[in-house]
């Protein structure tokens, strides 16, 4: 069997194009065409599915199944709940269960600071970003500790992480457990209420963990101090 000599020249490519290679400038334009139009039809196909029927449906499946989650988590001020800014019979809207507000004075529960804008601003949403060895976010932590064992009149060294820092959404609506107990004897003092009583309360608005594994448990604000207006002295 003779072994083929293969040169240099045999491995360069011809410059001459193999018969039947070329195409017309028309069979050209109709396959762009074919191509495209194929292109056109798929994303056509894809608005109209992942663009139109998909947010139709979820919202759909949303107003059916979580019409108040859906719509906001919105309470009114006797815990009523809403599906519109505007309320109903029981009254407008006074917050969001899942977005944080201030409660100021002796009388309320207090959410944990905020660094979104000037506090809670949904617009704002955002953390300090100053890490944990920042001077002024180490100084900031100080004060606001003193300030709020003097307004719970406990030990400085009590006081929770969550009631002296911000979450990083500046619109958490929850706190700990041991921040709700720890305000207690204040906001039953204020109001002229059983330390029992709104200990109690306490208790029963300690929602636990998310499917029993994710987050830790908590206690929604809003939904407390408006239970909290329920109560007779």
């Amino acid at each position: 069997m003779t072994t083929p000599h293969i040169t240099a020249s045999s491995l360069t490519p011809s410059s001459t194009p193999r018969s039947g290679t070329r195409r017309s400038v028309g069979s050209t334009i109709v396959v762009l065409t074919r191509q495209s139009w194929a292109g056109l039809r798929v994303l056509l196909a894809l608005t109209v599915l992942l663009g139109v029927a998909y947010p139709l449906a979820v919202t759909g499946i949303g107003q059916v199944v979580f019409p108040w989650q859906a719509n906001g988590s919105l309470l009114a001020a006797d815990g009523t709940h809403l599906r519109s800014v505007t309320g109903s019979a029981n009254g407008p809207a006074i917050g969001s269960a899942i977005i944080g507000q201030s409660f100021e004075g002796p009388t309320w529960f207090h959410p944990r600071p905020s660094a979104a804008g000037e506090g809670y601003d949904t617009l704002a949403s955002a953390g300090s970003n100053l890490g944990p060895n920042n001077a002024d976010l180490l100084a900031l932590v100080k004060d606001r500790r003193a300030q709020v064992a003097a307004e719970d009149g406990v030990d400085p060294s009590s006081v929770p992480a969550d009631a002296v820092t911000a979450s990083g959404s500046g619109l958490d609506p929850d706190i700990s457990p041991a921040y709700a107990r720890e305000q207690v004897a204040r906001v039953a003092a204020a109001r002229a209420l059983s330390t029992d009583a709104v200990a109690a309360l306490v208790e029963r608005s300690i929602h636990g963990r998310t499917l029993g594994v994710l987050g830790e448990p908590r206690v929604n604000v809003l939904a407390l101090n408006v239970a909290l207006t329920k109560m007779a002295p």
